[in-house]
């Protein structure tokens, strides 16, 4: 008998892991989906268009003012959207344990969705942070430089992901019980 209390939770979570993805694979990956477009330039998680996809990347050269190793230093943070998308995956999995059989499924979906949110947390505020800064530099020396999508996919999974923690939090005083049918 499925448990109806942790399905609201696991919908939430598997919204934010789906976002979370969708993140991971921005430029040099998927140059639709970015972090910061300026002058043609697409920048994502693990580098910008035209560049190796590796964690933690210096910005191009010929964009003015750009490059400072407290701004390369924030691009190594940026590995933490996919680790909160794993972590994201695996509140997935334990809320299909916890709406299929067992209130432990809830419990775990629950705590990590809780580690899954903090830790998106803490990589969109780097992450807004970081772009923001270079969006600034670039625009004070003339570069159109606009955000992009990603940023906003980003707080769309934060928002999911603690709508999925509470959701689930209050999934776990759900129902459990099975029917016995004689």
């Amino acid at each position: 008998m499925a448990a109806s209390g942790a399905i609201p939770g696991l919908f939430f979570c598997f919204a934010a892991m789906v976002l979370l993805i969708f993140v991971s694979v921005s430029a040099p990956t998927w140059n639709t989906i970015s972090f910061l477009n300026a002058d043609g330039i697409s920048f994502g998680v693990f580098g910008y268009t035209g560049s190796q996809a590796h964690v933690g990347y210096y910005f191009p050269t010929w964009l003015p003012d750009s490059n400072s190793d407290t701004l390369h230093n924030l691009t190594y943070a940026l590995i933490l959207y996919p680790i909160a998308a794993g972590l994201a995956g695996i509140s997935v999995l334990f809320g299909l344990c916890g709406a299929g059989y067992h209130r432990a499924g809830t419990v775990f979906m629950s705590l990590t969705a809780a580690l899954a949110l903090l830790c998106t947390l803490i990589v969109w505020v780097i992450s807004t942070s970081l772009f923001g800064v270079e969006r600034n530099r670039l625009r004070d020396n003339g570069v159109d430089a606009t955000w992009g999508n990603a940023t906003w996919l980003g707080l769309g999974a934060l928002v999911s992901l603690l709508i999925g923690f509470c959701t689930a939090a209050c999934g776990v005083f759900g129902s459990y019980r099975r029917t016995r049918r004689f």
